[in-house]
């Protein structure tokens, strides 16, 4: 059972206004990175559906993060249909995040009241998810679909649209000044935030410094 409701999901997620992608099949590698994420000032946590037993890992992270890092929100992307969704909320996952609007998952994370922020590429597909009660909607890959001239677009029409862009987001400031000023609920963030080396290295004293950067970066924009 989810430990937040769907709209504290998606108020961390605006006062974070940074959501970690991340996926590893070592559950240890994953509990470090999301230790670092945390202690960096990082709420919300979007574990990614990848790879063999990916639900064991969650799994195994999620009821280790309810003791460590009890104020993290964790959640699961990648998810494309209600069978995935509704075993991932039988595991605790707090939202589902998609690539795609499915029309399935949207009904079981609704029946679980679970907060679930489907994948569009146009100002339709947002529509449409808004129909199918999406809170906050997700535009993957952020860069390719238009970038935050995309969302400013979007949200002339569409105002009351909750945007988390997906690819192509970085740490950096330039970066970050463009999507904050097209009005972008929070951001989606991965290797961009966790470089292979980083990772490989067992740097996470990388990752704790660069999303505590990232977190202040926002602030000051949004200021």
């Amino acid at each position: 059972m989810a430990r937040f409701t769907r709209i504290e999901v998606a108020l961390k997620m605006k006062e974070t206004g940074i959501v970690p992608v991340f996926y590893h099949k070592d559950a240890e590698v994953c509990k470090k990175v999301v230790k670092a994420c945390y202690d960096g000032g990082i709420r919300v946590f979007e574990f990614t559906n990848r790879g063999d037993f990916a639900h064991e890992v969650f799994k195994e992270i999620n009821k280790w993060a309810i003791k460590e890092c009890p104020e993290m929100i964790m959640g699961v992307g990648s998810v494309i249909d209600q069978g995935t969704a509704a075993m991932y909320i039988q595991l605790g996952t707090n939202f589902i995040v998609s690539p795609l609007i499915d029309e399935g998952t949207a009904k079981v994370c609704n029946q679980r009241k679970i907060g679930w922020s489907p994948g569009c590429g146009s100002v339709t597909e947002i529509n449409r998810a808004h129909e199918l009660g999406a809170e906050v909607v997700k535009i993957f890959p952020g860069s390719s679909v238009g970038g935050p001239d995309f969302v400013s677009g979007v949200r002339g029409p569409m105002p009351w649209a909750s945007i988390m862009p997906t690819g192509g987001v970085s740490p950096d400031e330039a970066n970050l000044k463009g999507w904050i000023k097209a009005g972008v609920h929070c951001v989606g963030m991965g290797s961009q935030l966790f470089p292979k080396e980083v990772i490989e290295s067992g740097n996470y004293q990388y990752i704790t410094v660069k999303c505590s950067d990232a977190l202040a970066i926002i602030k000051k924009l949004r200021t």
